[in-house]
């Protein structure tokens, strides 16, 4: 069985972290694929493919990824975006053979200031080789990790930018910069 139970080999996952930004601004983040590879230790880039130039239902892309021991696996995936809820959802499945892989879903819930932000993952395929290796190499628990890390540095990028957000414009009158005593 595997670790979620249903299973031997790797179903599903997820991850969740609070984020002090708005949830329109951890979308951005999330949802601009070409900066995927800031965030994912595994996802090293990502190009939009055919017409598509921004995040919309539908939008294709091709990520290229890099793991496994000593990082020396790298692959490529064609992809699709599923969902483009700004401040609410933004999801994607992944395709291997021609067929729907693995559907990566973030969630953005507003939590008292902040955001709770909920990666995830479902398998909905892979071929019968990849399962073989899913149970030795752990897959599980390497992806765990990965959303871990993944939501760490965009924890750190959303804060950020929303500090710079927080600060005045420097184009304004020092004036209308300070706080009233």
């Amino acid at each position: 069985m595997s670790a979620n139970g249903s299973r031997w080999w790797l179903t599903s996952g997820s991850e969740q972290t609070v984020i002090d930004a708005a949830p329109d601004v951890v979308y951005r983040l999330v949802a601009d694929m070409p900066r995927m590879g800031e965030w994912s230790p595994e996802c090293q880039r990502v190009e939009w493919t055919g017409d598509t130039t921004a995040p919309a239902e539908g939008a294709t892309f091709m990520g290229h990824n890099r793991g496994g021991p000593r990082q020396l696996m790298r692959w490529s995936r064609a992809g699709r975006v599923l969902a483009a809820e700004c401040g609410k959802e933004f999801a994607f499945v992944t395709e291997e053979g021609g067929r729907e892989s693995t559907v990566w879903r973030y969630r953005f819930e507003p939590t008292e200031g902040a955001t709770t932000v909920t990666e995830s993952y479902e398998v909905r395929w892979i071929p019968a080789w990849a399962r073989i290796l899913d149970v030795p190499t752990n897959r599980h628990r390497e992806l765990q990790e990965s959303m871990r890390f993944t939501l760490d540095r965009l924890k750190k990028a959303a804060e950020a930018a929303a500090d710079r957000n927080a600060q005045p414009s420097s184009h304004l009158p020092t004036s209308l910069k300070e706080s009233p005593k």
